[in-house]
């Protein structure tokens, strides 16, 4: 069934005014996890440019995110390098959520800013995460809940023995 569509053009004028919420360097999540060991923040890959790290609030099992190492919410803010490293480090944690979960398929995206939906919109970073036919049931369209089949530190382990070296 197609989306019905409602034109309000005069909402323009205030979705453009609603402000921006800026964050110091010092208070993103991103930056700090980096300072921490890999088993406390749940690092599954450090490179020069990047780290790989579990997400605290998965949307299913094996849901991961990639960021850079700098601070940058832009995709357009990263030099050429550093974007080739993002997607190298995406590639090897698909090829990880392959090995340890056999999906059916990969959800590979990226949140741009708050109005995209990004929980944290000033340090950019890439969601990788598994997914089988299937795999949402009554329990997030009515309860607004997701069950989740195994504990965050089981995949952590799960993923760090499939990890490509």
């Amino acid at each position: 069934m197609p989306l019905d569509r409602l034109w309000a053009g005069w909402r323009a004028e205030y979705v453009a005014s609603v402000p921006e919420v800026v964050v110091a360097v010092g208070e993103c999540l991103f930056c700090a996890l980096v300072e921490l060991g890999d088993d406390e923040a749940m690092i599954l890959e450090r490179t020069i440019d990047t780290y790989t790290v579990m997400n605290a609030y998965p949307y299913t099992s094996g849901h991961v995110m990639v960021a850079p190492r700098r601070h940058e919410a832009a995709l357009t803010g990263l030099d050429p390098e550093e974007a080739a490293a993002l997607m190298h480090a995406t590639q090897r944690a698909a090829a990880a959520l392959e090995a340890a979960y056999a999906p059916q398929g990969i959800n590979v995206g990226a949140n741009l800013g708050r109005a995209s939906g990004a929980g944290v919109p000033h340090h950019l970073h890439v969601h990788a995460l598994p997914r089988w036919s299937g795999d949402t049931n009554f329990m997030t369209a009515v309860a607004e809940t997701r069950v989740m089949p195994e504990s965050l530190r089981a995949s952590y382990e799960r993923l760090r023995g499939a990890w490509p070296t």
